[in-house]
């Protein structure tokens, strides 16, 4: 039997991942049962605590008022005035995987998304991040241990390094993986069917 399974490739601090979310949650939920999911970060900008270039923040806020207009997704505007940005996504997806392990991955990037986004606090901040473990109920001092250990560590890398050479153009991307073969799938981010009868052709060639 060929072994199917669906990769998902995301940054809790993508602003297209957030703009995406509702279609991504409506295909998660019309996915034949027998697909296998993972959802792999990329890690869009490492680790650094030197503030974010003007010119990148005005790109970034563009990008926003871009997603915005075209998707309807919301964001708080005060994040550019109220906090120090940083080009730096690295914490969060670490933050992703601790949550992961106290089985609250999904969790804690939607609490980062809304964080970023709707609450304009800085996720690329360890201070933000153990709030949000706090919201989400985790035990907060196993959290903040494993936020920065070495396990967490090596599974961002090893997430990063499936990202950087797999087929995908940026995030969100989304890779079938049947037998050894990966094939990117079409993505439309306000119509799931798009992707899912891109997914049937594959699958039922013939149908």
């Amino acid at each position: 039997m060929t072994k199917v399974q669906l990769y998902y490739f995301h940054d809790p601090m993508c602003s297209w991942c957030w703009g995406y979310r509702s279609t991504l949650l409506r295909l998660k939920n019309k996915l034949p049962a027998d697909i296998a999911w993972r959802a792999v970060l990329g890690g869009l900008a490492a680790d650094s605590q030197q503030p974010m270039p003007q010119a990148m923040q005005q790109m970034l806020q563009a990008t926003w008022r871009n997603i915005e207009q075209q998707l309807g997704a919301n964001f708080n505007h005060d994040f550019w005035r109220l906090c120090q940005p940083r080009r730096s996504t690295y914490p969060a997806c670490r933050a992703v995987l601790a949550a992961g392990r106290q089985q609250a991955a999904e969790d804690m990037v939607l609490a980062i998304q809304q964080a970023y986004y709707l609450r304009a606090l800085n996720p690329s901040d360890d201070e933000v991040l153990i709030q949000l473990a706090g919201e989400l109920d985790l035990d907060k001092a196993q959290f903040s241990c494993e936020l920065h250990s070495a396990h967490i560590e090596q599974q961002l890398q090893d997430d990063i390094v499936i990202a950087r050479s797999w087929p995908i153009a940026g995030f969100p991307s989304l890779v079938l993986v049947r037998d050894e073969e990966k094939i990117p799938l079409t993505l439309d981010y306000q119509d799931e069917g798009v992707t899912l009868r891109h997914l049937h052709a594959l699958l039922h060639p013939s149908q």
